[in-house]
């Protein structure tokens, strides 16, 4: 890390930014915290005073930037469009790429502020001439899979100082400089402003009669049972379907126009390619046409040999070397060799 200069770190008032701030501090850079407002549940705003507490036991200057409506509209709207699409979203993957490490850029850049830090547990490295996300040390905390999109600009910029820890390590580290609360405090799970269950978020978000029963079928088009709603479903689903057969059923196909959920056998949702849209790809000439790329399409424990070609209408087609289940419109893929991220895009079909 260059001690040289000031970073501005995204500061969620959790265990790892703050972690972050003490290490940045350590490393001699100085710090300027920014919080960011993007949701609230319940209107909770501890997080605010848990990192300006922390900010001012150090020492360090620490803002507060109110991005509620840019979130709601980029984030919380798409988030519900694409399930109303019957697809599959990403919202943490959009956020990181398209909201918090370019919101960090530019408030940076107003301040006069070069480097840009957060407590995500990765790696950056410089391959060729090209900086690439690395998986971070710790295989459970590893959030590579959500980076694969930001600009060469913001990875040059990133200072990383949690790549190479453990989050056990991270929690012993606030507990032994006095940050207990820190130190303590229990991981977030899942989607920020839904961390439970989708379903109801999305019926608060809608018009009453925008989700209504519908119809399970076979992959014939056979009546097999009544569904509470096709957005509640995804592709690959097997748990949760509300019914009880013979045999193991998985969503297969989401038809919105027709409400309509389509169950097949594990086997039916096979599927040797797909295509991408919204893609980054860090350097072509590592990507394309090699034959030794891994795709993956779940944050943990799932990868897959491909090879990778751009088509005339401007979308990947990733070709699988064995056949994958569960492809879902709407989904991230992100494209590795080894531990390196070659980039990703959002499959299209």
């Amino acid at each position: 890390m260059d001690s040289k200069k000031r970073v501005l770190l995204g500061m969620s008032g959790g265990t790892d930014s703050s972690v972050a701030a003490l290490l940045l501090q350590d490393a001699g850079y100085e710090v300027v915290g920014v919080t960011f407002r993007f949701y609230e549940k319940d209107g909770c705003t501890e997080y605010l005073d848990d990192a300006r507490d922390l900010c001012v036991r150090l020492g360090i200057e620490h803002i507060v930037s109110d991005q509620r409506e840019l979130f709601n509209s980029t984030i919380i709207d798409y988030f519900v469009r694409e399930y109303m699409a019957g697809h599959t979203p990403v919202p943490c993957t959009l956020c990181n790429n398209y909201l918090k490490w370019p919101l960090l850029r530019q408030i940076a850049d107003q301040m006069g502020i070069y480097h840009l830090a957060t407590g995500h547990y990765v790696q950056k490295r410089n391959i060729d001439g090209y900086w690439h996300i690395v998986n971070g040390t710790d295989e459970d905390k590893n959030q590579s899979f959500f980076l694969w999109g930001l600009s060469q600009d913001i990875l040059e910029r990133m200072v990383l100082p949690m790549g190479g820890l453990t989050k056990q390590r991270v929690r012993e580290i606030a507990e032994e400089r006095g940050f207990v609360k820190a130190a303590r405090k229990k991981d977030s799970l899942g989607v920020c402003f839904c961390p439970m269950d989708y379903r109801t978020f999305l019926r608060d978000k809608v018009s009453v009669d925008a989700i209504e029963k519908g119809r399970f079928v076979d992959v014939d088009g056979n009546f097999i049972a009544w569904h509470e709603g096709y957005p509640f479903y995804t592709i690959g689903q097997r748990r949760g379907l509300g019914i009880d057969l013979n045999q193991a059923v998985y969503v297969k196909e989401i038809v919105p126009l027709e409400n309509k959920v389509v169950l097949g056998s594990l086997s039916s949702l096979e599927r040797t390619e797909m295509r991408l849209k919204d893609w980054n790809i860090i350097n072509p000439s590592q990507l394309l046409g090699r034959d030794d790329v891994i795709v993956k399409i779940r944050y943990r424990k799932q990868e897959n040999r491909c090879t990778v070609s751009l088509l005339p209408d401007n979308t990947l087609l990733v070709q699988l070397h064995e056949p994958l289940t569960a492809i879902a419109p709407g989904q991230a893929a992100a494209f590795y060799r080894g531990e390196v991220v070659l980039g990703g895009g959002i499959i299209e079909e």
